[in-house]
């Protein structure tokens, strides 16, 4: 086959390709099954490799490659270095080819476990999914992984591509034996078609020829099945969705609402809301970088003109008024974790959805899925790569719709707030709706009011260090001259608040988190009620910390890093513990077998080796009056 084609071939090709729209799809499954070998025999036969390409893929098949003499037609993908060095796909590669009939997107995703998130990433935008199977291996566990991927991020359509037949002397029966295996196992995750198609990618057998070698075989080729297969436009046909970007602005004439449409269709006299507020306006303008348009559809980058000036800003979601998406700080998503650090329950992330970010908690983990059996299981944390059904809460209300019913308006990513980076993953199922007779209820007698009878202004005093570093020691000196001097105060220790409240929570990093969290509402009802109120909690997280802190104003959450080194307190040791955790009869004690990480930013730094306790809470009195909260 002469495959060496001319610049002016390919894009003619290009220009005249693709009647039936553009197909996003991917490949995945379980590493070394043959996925970026498929994607690189579709652009080989598809005549889109320009001379100098292919004797490049000569050169580095001979170099690189694992197939003797014969082009290695993975090498057009795994273009990192490891990826070529280790034979395997780490990174996402995206591909464009195209046929007559249609024009073709495709993402090859690694198949290593640790690299699922970038398979993740390659199926969110994805209309069909081929899952590659080793007819030698049969179906693995990352083949159900991969499967059940696919169907949390919304594809509908598999194909189920046998590949390596060649390896398996194009057995009829092992094709059919590993098709029953795996729909036996995929069936009830509610796919509207699965394709199985024996292949041999390396041959093009059955990709985009018939296999000779497989006449048994009478269904599609794989190419034959993507240009035919109907992606619905259904998008187009849901209620109008549009995350603001930004508000533009350029002079004081002009006041425009900038996004991308991720669903419906909008045009001129149009009425539309804010989700979150519910305040009306109609669309007065469509602006366009080619000029006003008379409508515009999913996809399309625009900027609405509105009659009259509303309230809207960056992660504001403009929708349909007679089609509104649900608003609530409280819903139920599956996630999948992709952090080295587990999902603690209680511990805050930020949340990103659209255009919009908020602090948020997932408040229970309801399961997790067994990707062997894809059975439920209780779990009270989420691993790397785990998938969990899980409830979550945000800081403020969101705008969603169920991610099965549009994507962009009920995916979300979950990111660390100290490192940035992105932890999980998430498709919103639905909202919950079990407190929603619960409101808000205005009191006359307010937080300002109670500061103004007691003569001061409330806050938190957060007092953080190691055990037996002395913190309980100064934040009761601390309180002792508070209450001396006339100001109304309350304290919570954590030993003592372990006897009541907290009873229930042992020392796992989830309960530690848990009680840090349940401290923090009661703190902040305490700032309610206008005192000053003392927390002695060693609260090793960061996370924690910081979620307490955004529980109230600026100004009432004041940090005290009370710091000794752990050798100063082991040598204290107050209650024995560093004894017995040294002799094993502790278990997930901090400082030993339980990190705790120190404070960055804390407000006090009390070095309790240099000074005396009394000293210390005349230091942080000293800081109180500094910052204005005592009369």
């Amino acid at each position: 086959m002469n495959v060496q084609t001319t610049r002016a071939e390919v894009i003619e090709r290009l220009t005249h390709s693709g009647q039936r729209g553009v197909l996003r799809f991917l490949t995945c499954g379980s590493v070394d099954d043959g996925k970026s070998t498929l994607i690189g025999r579709l652009l080989y036969d598809s005549k889109l490799l320009f001379e100098d390409q292919i004797n490049v893929l000569e050169k580095d098949s001979r170099k690189h490659g694992t197939t003797g003499d014969e082009i290695d037609f993975a090498l057009l993908l795994d273009g990192l270095e490891a990826e070529r060095e280790q034979g395997i796909t780490i990174d996402v590669a995206y591909r464009f080819f195209a046929t007559e009939k249609r024009k073709f997107v495709v993402a090859d995703t690694p198949g290593h476990e640790q690299y699922t998130r970038n398979m993740a990433t390659g199926a969110s935008t994805a209309d069909a999914a081929v899952m590659m199977i080793d007819a030698r291996k049969g179906v693995l566990v990352q083949t159900l992984r991969h499967t059940y991927i696919a169907r949390m991020m919304g594809i509908r359509h598999i194909v189920l591509a046998v590949n390596k037949m060649d390896l398996a002397d194009h057995s009829r029966g092992r094709f059919h034996e590993i098709v029953a295996e795996y729909l036996k196992s995929a069936d009830d995750l509610g796919f509207e078609t699965i394709t199985p198609i024996p292949m041999s990618a390396r041959y093009g057998d059955n990709v985009t020829r018939r296999s000779e070698a497989m006449a048994w075989y009478d269904g599609p080729t794989l190419i034959e099945y993507l240009e035919d297969l109907d992606i619905d436009t259904e998008i187009q046909n849901e209620p109008f969705r549009m995350p603001v970007q930004w508000v533009n602005r350029p002079n004081l004439n002009f006041r425009g609402y900038s996004g991308t449409i991720v669903s419906g269709t909008i045009r001129p006299g149009d009425a539309i809301v804010v989700a979150h507020s519910g305040v009306g306006a109609n669309v007065d303008r469509i602006v366009s970088a080619d000029g006003d348009l008379e409508q515009a559809v999913a996809g399309d980058a625009v900027t609405l003109v509105l009659n009259h000036e509303i309230d809207v800003s960056r992660g504001d979601v403009l929708a349909a008024a007679d089609a509104r998406p649900e608003v609530t700080d409280q819903f139920a998503a599956e996630v999948l974790w992709m952090s080295g650090e587990d999902l603690l329950p209680g511990r805050s992330y930020l949340l990103k959805i659209g255009t919009a970010t908020t602090p948020a908690t997932v408040s229970a983990l309801k399961h997790r899925i067994d990707v062997n059996t894809y059975e439920k299981k209780p779990s009270r944390k989420l691993e790397m790569n785990g998938i969990g059904m899980c409830n979550v809460s945000t800081a403020r209300p969101i705008a969603f719709d169920p991610y099965q019913s549009i994507r962009d308006m009920g995916a979300f990513i979950l990111v660390d707030r100290f490192s940035n980076q992105t932890v999980g993953a998430g498709m919103i199922e639905f909202g919950l709706r079990r407190a929603s007779n619960i409101h808000q209820h205005a009191m006359d007698v307010t937080k300002d009011a109670r500061s103004v009878i007691k003569g001061q202004k409330p806050a938190i005093l957060w007092f953080t260090g190691l055990s037996g570093a002395g913190k309980s020691t100064v934040a009761n000196a601390v309180e002792r001259k508070l209450a001396a001097a006339g100001h109304h105060t309350y304290s919570l220790d954590g030993d003592n608040i372990r006897h009541g409240l907290n009873r229930d929570l042992g020392f796992t990093d989830v309960d530690r988190v848990e009680n840090i969290r349940r401290i923090g509402e009661v703190g902040r009802l305490f700032v309610d009620a206008g005192l000053l109120v003392t927390c002695s909690f060693i609260s090793p997280f960061r996370s924690e910390r910081q979620m307490v802190r955004e529980l109230v104003e600026d100004g009432e959450f004041i940090e005290v890093f009370v710091d000794a080194p752990i050798e100063v307190c082991i040598q204290r040791d107050p209650k024995g513990l560093y004894k017995k955790a040294q002799a094993g009869e502790i278990k997930n004690f901090t400082g030993f077998d339980s990190p705790y990480e120190r404070p960055e930013n804390a407000e006090i730094h009390i070095d309790t080796t240099t000074v005396s306790a009394e000293e210390a809470a005349d230091q942080v009195i000293a800081k109180l009056r500094e910052m204005g909260r005592l009369g």
